[in-house]
């Protein structure tokens, strides 16, 4: 069942931005997400938190992922980590000279707070030598982990993002999260698999995913990026059995 924090969904603007406050916590951020809505700051400056919960929502589905050939040769460059540096995660997610960026002060400390309590994992994707040279944080609740921003070295760290999504995938399966909500579609996204549903259909897949268990993450360890690949495959074939199973 969905939350009503933020009122009634019919009776929210047909925008993506349903309204604003200048109140802010990580309690509130959380529980945004039990309604569809997601916090993000209006500007650069801005005291006011914008509440949004997109027209179109992108999706990106966890049995899915396009993984490509070049994709997979790069993955066998890195080592990839769940959990195990949470600060640096969200600092160079949140790095100024980003363009486009959109994470303040307010939200990282909010995000490291709900990362404290369980509610935020991330992804770290390590070189051979210990450098990072991506990531990515997000927030799982019942079913549903939303992902919230993602980095990677542009010198050293080419699909280092990519790479720490297929890590990412491979955990959500374990703990039985069926919707990986990505907010928006952009190219990126949409050239590893997602997709855009209507607001009203993401809600009502929300819902009774919100009654799930947030299960406990484990397997958090360093995985080098054959063993990675191994899982993954392994964990398609067991989805691809399982649905042919349900149809006969």
């Amino acid at each position: 069942m969905l939350g009503v924090t933020f009122g009634r969904p019919e009776e929210w603007p047909s925008q993506d931005l349903i309204g604003w406050s200048e109140e802010f916590s990580a309690a509130l951020a959380l529980e945004a997400y039990r309604c569809g809505v997601f916090p993000m700051p209006l500007g650069t400056g801005d005291e006011e938190m914008g509440w949004w919960s997109p027209m179109r929502r992108g999706i990106l589905p966890v049995e899915g992922l396009h993984v490509t050939r070049s994709l997979r040769k790069n993955a066998k460059r890195y080592v990839t980590t769940v959990d195990s540096d949470p600060d640096a995660v969200l600092a160079r997610c949140a790095d100024p000279s980003r363009p486009h960026g959109w994470i303040d002060s307010r939200i990282s400390t909010a995000y490291r707070e709900l990362f404290d309590a369980g509610w935020v994992h991330t992804v770290e994707v390590w070189t051979d030598d210990g450098a990072l040279v991506g990531g990515l944080y997000g927030v799982h609740v019942g079913a549903m982990f939303a992902g919230e921003s993602m980095f990677h070295d542009p010198v050293r760290g080419r699909d280092a993002s990519k790479v720490a999504l297929i890590r990412l995938v491979t955990q959500l399966r374990d703990v039985g999260v069926w919707i990986l909500d990505v907010q928006w579609l952009t190219e990126h996204l949409g050239s590893l698999g997602a997709y855009e549903i209507p607001r009203n259909d993401y809600l009502r897949k929300l819902a009774p995913a919100m009654a799930y268990p947030s299960l406990e993450w484990d397997n958090l360890g360093p995985v080098a990026g054959e063993d990675l690949l191994r899982a993954f495959d392994d964990g398609a074939r067991a989805a691809l059995q399982l649905r042919g199973e349900r149809r006969a």
